[in-house]
């Protein structure tokens, strides 16, 4: 016969003095039709994402009021979703100090501001040889590119500045364009053939490189001063995350604290170089780190909207 533990021995324990984890003061509350925004914001469950999202709201909001670096890390994906408006408002508030790209973000963000349109069919241009061989975007993007870095400009300036002074129809939709008027770096961290200016004839592999080292130089910049503020990474699975982190090692090693501050990740999904690269590894000397997982074009509306009604 089997043994069996007896249960008559336990030894219960009251539920008035155990510590618990959810409190129904923490549940959502039902909004009333046509209520603020605020009062929505405020009725969100204060219980793991929902916290989260708080906190990260918080922090930024403190960065702002506090005049402390809010860096912008954005994947492509952020402008083809349309936030374009949202990034260059934050901007605008002088709230977002500093924005880092990767080199296909320049590709949409210069397509908008040229045509109002952008992103093809990949599958059906591959078939014929036609994918990425736009000859407006390569012309435009290369010959700043050269022009600037040969005057001593980074990449990301370099495009702004000539989308401005060309006056693109849409320019005023325009990330690089924004940071060009409000003198605002964004940056641009490129790999080489990975994107669709890099297979055409006006392509100066010597210029793209170089250009995009000086951002680099400039990113950590923004970086060494990011002790109290805050770092969103926003849709960058690989290239910034680790690009950050050299930056943030090399701000580090000139003798710049950047130890406290908040790091973020935005993601449809949760990835292994941004957990690591962002939320992990450069907050371990003190920050704090959240991953949020969602659509791009609900969180950060939703993100958005939140920190201008606590401002």
């Amino acid at each position: 016969m089997q043994k069996r533990a007896e249960l008559d021995r336990v030894r219960p324990t009251a539920l008035s003095r155990r510590d618990c984890k959810v409190w129904a003061a923490h549940f959502a509350k039902v909004c009333k039709r046509g209520t603020s925004f605020r009062s929505f914001y405020e009725s969100l469950p204060a219980i793991l994402a929902g916290q989260d999202f708080r906190s990260i709201v918080t922090a930024v909001v403190a960065a702002a009021r506090r005049r402390r670096m809010v860096l912008l890390m954005m994947g492509a994906h952020v402008i083809k979703c349309g936030l374009s408006p949202l990034i260059i408002d934050l901007m605008k508030r002088g709230i977002v100090k500093a924005v880092a790209m990767n080199g296909a973000g320049v590709v949409h963000d210069t397509e908008i501001a040229m045509i109002g349109r952008t992103s093809e069919d990949v599958a059906e241009g591959i078939a014929d040889g036609s994918f990425g061989m736009a000859r407006e975007t390569a012309q435009f993007i290369n010959v700043a590119v050269a022009q600037g870095y040969a005057a001593g400009e980074g990449f990301g300036e370099a495009v702004g500045r000539e989308i401005v002074e060309e006056k693109l129809r849409h320019r005023e939709l325009s990330i690089l364009a924004a940071g060009h008027t409000l003198a605002i770096p964004v940056t641009v961290h490129v790999a080489i053939g990975t994107d669709i200016v890099h297979q055409h004839p006006t392509a100066d592999g010597e210029a793209i490189g170089g250009a995009s080292f000086l951002d680099f130089r400039s990113l950590i910049h923004s970086v060494s001063r990011l002790d109290g503020g805050v770092v969103l990474n926003v849709g960058s699975a690989v290239v910034l995350p680790e690009v950050f982190l050299k930056a943030l090692t090399v701000a580090r090693n000139l003798g710049f604290r950047a130890s406290r501050f908040t790091a973020v990740d935005f993601d449809m999904i949760r990835q292994y170089r941004p957990r690591e690269n962002v939320v992990t590894r450069p907050t371990s000397a003190g920050g704090r780190g959240y991953q949020i997982v969602g659509h791009h074009e609900l969180m950060i509306p939703l993100m958005h909207r939140a920190i201008v009604e606590r401002i």
